[in-house]
This record gives structure tokens, C-alpha cells and sequence, in this order.
């Protein structure tokens, strides 16, 4: 068997659905490979867009997305997706061609390490210098990429490798199941729990995997604690819940950190250490349970007192099962927290003036979306605004990035997440200067028939590095531009754009668009002036004399 047709073979054999791809020359061995493949090809107009999906598909399937790309800048064009999904813990595989490695004539024409250049944003790298080592070279690939912590894995594929005759045979795909914590460290951190008077459950991005939400609100309901979560955390446990106390989506200074600030123990689900962290420890200061699939990783600011490791979910039901059920805390401080928390957060909410204010925009969106359907985010300031004032319900249903906290990322997870979830709808909410990052995705958009919505939140300007520059005291400079008519800029590709100048306006605009077929482009003028105001705040009255 040809070692392309081989490649393609064992992919198949991995379950893999989509290809996403910018091919070049390199690649048209196993281009030719896929033609007759039950793999569905899925070309994009950026190595980027191409990149950004398959980490997308690995995020919300747990199984890694595959992306293909040439050599040279092929290549180097899917570094900022690897880095996206390495430091995202999203499986996903990149695939990339080389010139024929036994002998070559083109001297160092488009010629660069990729294997090297990759090797510190992936978890394994690999040129592939035998058709026969295929199939264990794609299974430990697939192995490495899901195993805890997933993240981004390489193989490189030359020429003339592509070409050989092999003579191999597949590897049977053998799963694991993840070992369950020490029981004396279960023991130990049921008895923290019960000595301790306020504590809090914060839910990290390591919980956002699959079979842990029943038993961490198994654990709330049963205990009463209440929790908050990290930006990647967000709708492991369905928000609307009277524990939840909100999300910690600044580094400090917010209402929620009044709580951190109060509590003497923090259970640590999921803590990963790729976020910001919403609290640092001091030594004498409140005590924290590590509980992930890996021990901690200690520095000056975190250095749990125990380490949970094993599987999450069997953790967390252990722990309940030795939780005394007369067990009390108190929680009194943190009921008024949750009161002073969803008072603030939800106070414009119903504020008309246009253009928008951006907890408007949250509300609409909350309002007129379903438990299951997704928003995805590109990073900007609007983002902060989502993770604070946006309530999840569900797991994976507002799709952000609070790891490599790229730009351009927006769209083309959109389009991923509605290509596998074609019976919810799906919304990408991205910044002007994001959008224009990767826009070029909305062709390949509408040739593949997606029906989605795009919010471009338009202020001209990077306005997350805006509000930054203000809070450091700089003056305002340089961070302002110019974009094209989005509207018509939508319609070149074939969407159809909107620009609505009301708010009532918009509501119709949107909700016409979720429920007509097509991309949907919609630009939408925003309001930043409470930037400053609102997202630096302490909670100050009330909670002192508690």
C-alpha cells in the first residue's frame, strides 16, 4: 500500500471525521489519498482557519481535530493555532509536507525545521522518515493528543515518503481509564472541607471535561457550598444555580473577589495553571485543595496544602461520600455577595441607548438563545464582558479563550461548531479588529452551507488594549483605525450583512437571522465609555462589617 493511502488509513481508523486544510504541493499524495476517504475535506483560505477548527473540534469532541498544511509558511501560519490549542488542552493534530528527504534538487527553497520549530508548542513532533512507521506513529500521536493534558501533536510528511510502498499493518486503538485518587488524600480532604468555616468550590478549565458536571452539582446540591468558576470553567455547572456566585473573569478588584478574599478554604477543581489565576496565596493565608488529573504545579502564589490527583468526577463523589451530612458552614457572607454580585451584574441590562453598551448586548444574546446553542468569542474586551455577565447553562455553550487569548479565532470556531452541531445555533461574537483577522473564513463559510451568525462588535479601534492603556495612565494613542463596509464586505463572499441603528433594531435583526438559512453578518455600532467605570470595582459597602 502507498504510505499516503496508508496515512489516510490509519486516520480513518482513528475516527477522524474532517480534514481541514490549505494543501500545497507537498501534499498531493495524500491529497490524492483522501479522494476516495470517508474523511471529508474541508478547505479553508488560511492555514489559521484551518488550524483554529480542528482545536475547535477537539475541544468540543474530546477527540483530536486534524489540520494539513504545506511546508515553509504553510507551516509557520499554523503555529498560532497549535499554541492555541496546546495551551487550550484542545487534542488536535497538524499534519504538514516536506520536500523529498533522500534526495532533493531545490537546493533550500522553502526548507525549515518545522519539527524543531514546533517541538515547544507541542506535546510530540515527528518527521516521518519510514511509510512503514505510519501506523504507530499516528496511534501514539492520537494517544499523546487526548491523554491528560490533551494538546497539540505533529507529523511531518515528506515526498518522497508519501510515495513509498509500505508493507504494515494498523494498531488496534486501546483506550485507558484514568486512575482514581489515593483514598487517604480523599479522606484528608473530606475532613479539610468539614473543619473548614467559609469555603468555595472554584470550577477551573480541567473540569471542563465530559461526566464531571453531574457530580459537582451532586457535590453542591449535597453540600450547600457555594462556587464560582475561571472564564474556561464557565457552564461545567449550569449557572442559573443558587450557589454559583459568578465568574472570576478580571485578576482582582472585582465583587466576586470580595468572596475569594473571605473564604478560608478553596476546593480547586480543574485548576489549571494556563489561566490567569483569581486568587494568589500567602503563606498563612487560606488553605487549598488541589483536586485535577495532575498534581499541581507550585509557585510563588500557589501552593496547595493537598493534592487530589486522579480522575475529577470519581474524585469529587468520593469526597461527598465522606462529607458528614450535619455538616454546616457559614455561608451568610457569601449570600450577600450573590445579591450584590447579580445586582451589579445585570444593572444595564435593560439600557436602551445606542450604540450598544456591551451588557446590553449580553442580556439580548441570553435572552434569545437556547441552553444548547454557542456563542463563540474572539479575545477582546467584549470577552470579558461575556464571561462576567453571561450566564452559561451548559457545558462548551460560550466558547472563549483565556489560554493563548488569541484574536482571529472567533469565526472559524464558529463554523466548526455549527458543521458538527448543525441543530443548534451558533453566534461568533467578534471585535473589528479580530474579525479582519481571519474574515477571509466567511467563503469558506458559505460554501460549506453553514447557517450562522456573525456579530462584528465595531468600536474602530483594539479596544481591550484601549481600556488597558487607560487603567495604566497613558494617554490615548494608537490603537485606532478604519474598517470596510461590512456590510458589503459580507455580501462580496456571498453572506448577507445587516447594520442595524437601534436597539429594537438589532433584536429584530437578530433573531430574523437565527432563523433564516446562510451566514449572517451583523455590524453592530458598541458603547466602551463604562469600561473603566464598571470593570474596575470593589464591593465596599455592606460586606465590611460582615
Amino acid at each position: 500500500m502507498k504510505a499516503s493511502d496508508l496515512f489516510v488509513k490509519a486516520l480513518e481508523h482513528e475516527g477522524v471525521e474532517y480534514i481541514f486544510a490549505v494543501p500545497g504541493e507537498e501534499n498531493l499524495d495524500l491529497l490524492n489519498s483522501l479522494k476516495s476517504s470517508s474523511i471529508k475535506l474541508i478547505v479553508t483560505r488560511h492555514e489559521q482557519g484551518a488550524g483554529f477548527m480542528a482545536a475547535t473540534y477537539g475541544r468540543l469532541t474530546g477527540k483530536p481535530g486534524v489540520c494539513l498544511a504545506t511546508l515553509g509558511p504553510g507551516a509557520t501560519n499554523l503555529m498560532t493555532p497549535g499554541a492555541y490549542a496546546q495551551l487550550g488542552a484542545m487534542p488536535m493534530m497538524m499534519i504538514t509536507g516536506q520536500k523529498p528527504i533522500k534526495t532533493s534538487k531545490q537546493a533550500r527553497f522553502q526548507i525549515l525545521d518545522v519539527v524543531d520549530m514546533l517541538q515547544p508548542i507541542t506535546k510530540f513532533t515527528k518527521q516521518i522518515v519510514n511509510g512503514n512507521t505510519i501506523p504507530s506513529l499516528v496511534r501514539e500521536s492520537f494517544r499523546l493528543a487526548t491523554e491528560e493534558r490533551p494538546g497539540a501533536v505533529h507529523l511531518e510528511l515528506p515526498e518522497d515518503i508519501a510515495r513509498e510502498d509500505t508493507d504494515t499493518h494498523l494498531f488496534e486503538v486501546v483506550g485507558h481509564r484514568r486512575p482514581d485518587a489515593d483514598e487517604e488524600a480523599i479522606r484528608k480532604a473530606a475532613e479539610m472541607i468539614e473543619n473548614a468555616e467559609k469555603p468555595l468550590l472554584m470550577v477551573g478549565a480541567g473540569a471542563n471535561r465530559k461526566n464531571t458536571r453531574d457530580a459537582l452539582t451532586e457535590f453542591i446540591d449535597r453540600t450547600g457550598i457555594y462556587f464560582f468558576c475561571t472564564q474556561m470553567g464557565k457552564g461545567v455547572i449550569d449557572e442559573r444555580h443558587p450557589q454559583y456566585l459568578g465568574t472570576a473573569a478580571l485578576s482582582d478588584h472585582d465583587f466576586l473577589h470580595r468572596a475569594i478574599d473571605e473564604s478560608d478554604l478553596v476546593i480547586n477543581v480543574g485548576h489549571d495553571a494556563v489561566e490567569k489565576p483569581p486568587f494568589f496565596m500567602h503563606e498563612g493565608g487560606k488553605k487549598v485543595i488541589h483536586l485535577n488529573f495532575f498534581p499541581a504545579e507550585v509557585d510563588a502564589v500557589y501552593f496547595p496544602q493537598l493534592n487530589v490527583v486522579g480522575d475529577i468526577r470519581t474524585s469529587i463523589k468520593n469526597i461527598c461520600r465522606h462529607i458528614s451530612e450535619e455538616t454546616e458552614w457559614d455561608s451568610a457572607f457569601f449570600r450577600l455577595i450573590k445579591k450584590d454580585v447579580d445586582s451589579h451584574l445585570t444593572k444595564y441590562f435593560n439600557d436602551t441607548r445606542f450604540p450598544m453598551l456591551p451588557q446590553r448586548l449580553v442580556s439580548i444574546m441570553r435572552d434569545t438563545l437556547a441552553d444548547e446553542d454557542i456563542i463563540t468569542l474572539d479575545n477582546g474586551i467584549y470577552k470579558i464582558w461575556f464571561a462576567r455577565n453571561y450566564k452559561c447553562y451548559s457545558p462548551n455553550t460560550l466558547l472563549l479563550d483565556n489560554a493563548l487569548a488569541t484574536m482571529g479565532a472567533g469565526l472559524p470556531s464558529a463554523m466548526l461548531a455549527k458543521l458538527i452541531n448543525p441543530d443548534k445555533k451558533v453566534v461568533a461574537v467578534c471585535g473589528d479588529g479580530g474579525f479582519m483577522m481571519n474574515s477571509q473564513e466567511l467563503e469558506t463559510a458559505v460554501r460549506n452551507n453553514l447557517n450562522m451568525v456573525v456579530i462584528i462588535v465595531n468600536d474602530k479601534s483594539y479596544g481591550m488594549i484601549k481600556w488597558k492603556q487607560e487603567d495604566m495612565g497613558f494617554d490615548d494613542f494608537g490603537l485606532d483605525f478604519d474598517n470596510p463596509d461590512f456590510v458589503t464586505y459580507a455580501e462580496s463572499y456571498g453572506a448577507v450583512g445587516h447594520r442595524p441603528e437601534s436597539d429594537e433594531d438589532f433584536q429584530k435583526t437578530l433573531n430574523k437571522c437565527l432563523n433564516s438559512k446562510g451566514v449572517h453578518v451583523i455590524d453592530l455600532k458598541i458603547d466602551y465609555s463604562l469600561n473603566h467605570s464598571i470593570l474596575n470595582v470593589l464591593i465596599k459597602e455592606k460586606t465590611q462589617s460582615l
